[in-house]
């Protein structure tokens, strides 16, 4: 792409020269592209879900529907040629269907020319002019951008609110713009001595006062090009070791110098951490820009908000940059599976986060999330498109707390060591590869050696809910029979930890006949006794300890906090004051 921004304006014009290999086995008859600039015009589907869903996003509101003709977006097809000739095209709101001339065969490939005018919205998500803390371009979903086509066809989906799906492909972006502008984005710079704002090398000078200046930007294997541009950006960058080189774009001042200063150090802890737990960020370059509304992830950078805490601006990083992950390099259709994503992301910057900070239980928040949603009655599947939730909670919950719970109740069925494996198998599996759910769960399967699909299956297509408690418990002879009950529709395997009043502890392990395996000891400290599998119809299992319940203090499940029980008083029997006591409490 060859495009120009006037930033008086506000307009953006350009050329597109994009060659389109069918590596499917259809033939096409037409493409689709995303016209995402055409969502912020007043009467658009984004506008209208915005104003009558019951929990809009307020950054959002009514304002689409209040701007004017020089404050929307817009994205105008000016003309378009399929291998140097003219083809037809509509316009259907933030969707362009293009009717070839000539069918692209399987295997084939052909060249689409395109020229585009667009006009820069005002800021109102993710994408404009002139954000709230002052940042005079985010330039995200900015251009006519070729759509998805898979096994399960076209992903053309209109621009409603919420997560994207591109195509791999090999990016050279020339921009030009007013020369006192800095622009940061995805992509390695090509021209460093030409444009300046601390990209030159030492010695060099850049006349910023003759013209505009182009910016030339080359990314390959990425599915999407961001950047944000503005005349008050501090340029400043590090080396992550044996990582990419982190850049970074802020505006200095009382609210930002300070914690972006301080951002550099914990980026490169955060980039160093996620290569080791979860495979290596494959780029040379990643670059943090304030910008946009809030936080926001693309390829090899991010748009965030920079006015922050420094434990905000950490966290918002260590997320965005997670992204890169699972939504860079993995790339699964996040409209489709935004848990596939949001989750595995919020479950990775979450532990990241509590090794930079020395923080136990990283994953509670997310749980409580999920709980809430639940008791608020607003839980939804989690195996719809994700612009079509009732509410944006259950959406986020799903999307983002749903995800993490996903994650670490599964490191409670394989084994904290199979679990990593199998995370950092799945991510050098599959990058580059739109994997789906099942190519994530086959993954684990084959690391953990034990049936996975009926977890998936009841996690994300149902809501059905994880209970259970300990029903009672009888001292008979030298032993002590346990009797736990399934109050839930949600079956699982159960860790029965029992502690005894002389301090030693005892785990019984009782697996899902579904899992058709058992997972690795994971605490080697504690005696573990393997029980037989649970059969999921069964409403009730009894055990038997051989010991006395006068020796006994508790008798829990789930003590590692990992199982999604959505009532925990049932999950502990405390025999400390005898056994009789603890009758009286049940009843």
């Amino acid at each position: 792409m060859d495009v120009k921004l006037d930033v008086k304006t506000h307009k953006v014009t350009g050329s597109q020269k994009l060659t389109y290999y069918n590596n499917s086995k259809d033939t096409l008859n037409k493409v689709y592209y995303h016209l995402y600039f055409n969502a912020f015009q007043p009467g658009s589907m984004m506008d209208v879900r915005s104003r009558n869903i019951m929990d809009p996003d307020p950054r959002v509101g009514e304002r689409i529907s209040k701007l004017k003709d020089d404050e929307i977006g817009y994205q105008h097809i000016q003309n378009l040629k399929q291998d140097g000739k003219d083809i037809s095209y509509s316009t259907n709101g933030t969707i362009l269907e293009v009717t070839l001339n000539k069918p692209v065969l399987p295997g084939a490939k052909t060249v689409l020319d395109m020229k585009f005018e667009a006009q820069v919205p005002i800021q109102i998500r993710r994408s404009g002019r002139n954000s709230r803390e002052g940042i005079a371009y985010s330039m995200t979903q900015w251009y006519p951008k070729i759509a998805e086509f898979d096994f399960q066809g076209w992903h053309a989906y209109q621009y409603v609110a919420r997560e994207f799906h591109g195509v791999w492909g090999d990016f050279d972006v020339k921009i030009t713009i007013d020369p006192t502008f800095v622009i940061g984005g995805t992509g390695k710079l090509q021209n460093p001595d030409k444009v300046g704002h601390g990209y030159e090398k030492p010695g060099s000078a850049v006349n910023r006062q003759e013209g505009d200046l182009t910016w030339h930007f080359i990314a390959k294997n990425v599915h999407d090009f961001a950047w944000a541009a503005d005349p008050d950006y501090k340029h400043e960058k590090i080396q992550v070791p044996n990582g990419p080189e982190l850049h970074f774009f802020y505006q200095p001042g009382e609210k930002t110098t300070e914690n972006w200063t301080k951002l550099k150090d914990y980026a490169a802890k955060h980039f160093d951490f996620m290569n080791r737990t979860f495979g290596k960020y494959p780029y040379e370059t990643y670059s943090i820009i304030q910008g946009g509304d809030g936080g926001m992830e693309y390829p090899m950078c991010t748009l965030i908000t920079g006015e922050r805490s420094l434990g905000s601006l950490v966290g918002v990083t260590a997320h965005e940059a997670a992204h890169s992950w699972y939504q860079g390099v993995l790339a699964s259709n996040e409209s489709l599976y935004p848990w596939l994503d949001e989750g595995f992301t919020d479950f990775a910057s979450n532990e990241s986060m509590a090794y930079m900070f020395n923080e136990a239980n990283p994953h509670m928040g997310s749980y409580g999330g999920y709980f809430a949603l639940i008791k608020s009655g607003l839980q939804e599947p989690a195996s719809q498109h994700s612009d079509h939730y009732t509410t944006n909670r259950a959406y986020g919950i799903a999307a983002y707390s749903l995800g993490t719970v996903l994650l670490h109740q599964l490191k409670y069925i394989v084994g904290t060591e199979n679990f990593y494996k199998g995370m950092r198998r799945y991510y050098n599996t599959w990058k580059f590869k739109h994997p789906e759910p099942n190519d994530f769960i086959r993954i684990m399967e084959k690391t953990s050696g034990m049936q996975l699909k009926w977890y998936l299956n009841y996690i994300v297509n149902t809501t059905k809910r994880i209970d259970y408690g300990i029903k009672n418990v009888i001292e008979n002879g030298t032993g002590t029979f346990v009797t736990l009950e399934r109050l839930g529709e949600f079956p699982m395997p159960v860790d029965l930890l029992v502690t005894y009043k002389d301090g030693s502890k005892e785990l019984f392990y009782i697996p899902l006949n579904e899992t058709l395996g058992s997972k690795p000891i994971e605490d080697k400290s504690i005696q573990r006794n393997d029980l037989e599998a649970w059969p999921w119809v069964n409403p009730n299992y009894t055990l038997k300890i051989n010991r006395k319940a006068s020796e006994i203090e508790t008798i829990e499940i789930d003590s590692t906090l990992r199982l999604a029980d959505i009532e925990r008083k049932n999950n502990k029997a405390d025999l400390g004051q005898g056994l009789q006591a603890y009758h009286n409490q049940t009843k």
